[in-house]
């Protein structure tokens, strides 16, 4: 079984070796999650880089599924089936993960299933990319073959780069608006806030810097002290004072519908792909 070596001396296969590949590999390495990582991709680019990791790069994903006891799936979704399909016999007893938006586990089983085999043990992960700074905000489903051991290295791995959390498969695609299409959401609203303070007279490194902080300090509060979000707003916001003005005007624009519409409209995507 893919947890019966241990963490230290666990080994993961990626397929694929772009961005959230990367972080996902350099944060699992970098916590001792692991004793070697494995790669392969097209890109003589990419395989470069994660050879810079002191990673090893693989000439197909057979290859790294070899090498590995932990495999991710890391490709487009469009190529998943193709990918599991062409590699299915080296996939064999492995622990598959797909990070792959959009391919729901029966699939996943079904492209990786060897005829007159065991169903392959797939776990579906949502990640997202602050990964890349140890602060992912993860979801992940386990597939019917998949262990309960499958989920807790699923969950030790994660655990490396940020938080997971188990939800239902149905509940992945609101993940996906949420937590996966998040950042991009919080990337406009510092944007946003700096530019205001460009607009109040801030030069443009104080604005940004002060936007960047408050967003993450807020963040932290809601966080540690366990309070819920109205509750920490109601404190800042005085009577008559230029916080709940600046609410109102929050409001008067939509801004929450806004955030709400951006949320289910990402769900709406993700389960059409």
């Amino acid at each position: 079984m893919a947890g019966a070596r241990g963490a230290a001396g666990r080994r993961l296969g990626f397929i694929g070796a772009g961005a959230m590949a990367e972080a996902l590999a350099r944060g699992f390495s970098q916590a001792g999650v692991c004793s070697a990582v494995a790669a392969c991709d097209p890109s003589e680019e990419r395989r470069r880089v994660f050879e810079g990791h002191g990673f090893s790069a693989c000439a197909s994903a057979a290859e790294v599924a070899e090498a590995s006891d932990v495999v991710f799936v890391a490709v487009k979704p469009g190529v998943v089936r193709a990918v599991l399909q062409d590699n299915a016999a080296a996939l064999k007893g492995k622990l598959v993960v797909s990070i792959a938006a959009g391919v729901p586990l029966k699939d996943l089983e079904a492209f990786a299933a060897v005829p007159g085999g065991d169903g392959p043990r797939v776990v579906r992960v949502m990640p997202n990319t602050p990964c890349l700074v140890g602060a992912s905000a993860a979801a992940m489903s386990l597939g019917k073959n998949a262990l309960e051991t499958d989920g807790e290295v699923v969950r030790e791995l994660m655990a490396a780069v940020g938080t997971i959390t188990l939800v239902e498969e149905k509940l992945l695609g609101a993940v996906t608006g949420l937590s996966g299409s998040g950042p991009a959401y919080i990337f406009i609203l510092i944007e946003a806030l700096a530019d205001g303070g460009v607009r109040a007279g801030l030069p443009r490194h104080v604005a940004m810097e002060l936007a960047t902080q408050t967003v993450m300090g807020s963040a932290k509060m809601v966080q540690e002290t366990g309070m819920h979000p109205a509750q920490l707003k109601d404190q800042v916001a005085s009577p008559g004072g230029t916080t709940i003005a600046g609410i109102h005007a929050l409001e008067q624009a939509g801004f929450r519908s806004a955030l709400m519409n951006a949320v289910t409209g990402a769900a709406e995507r993700a389960s059409k792909l």
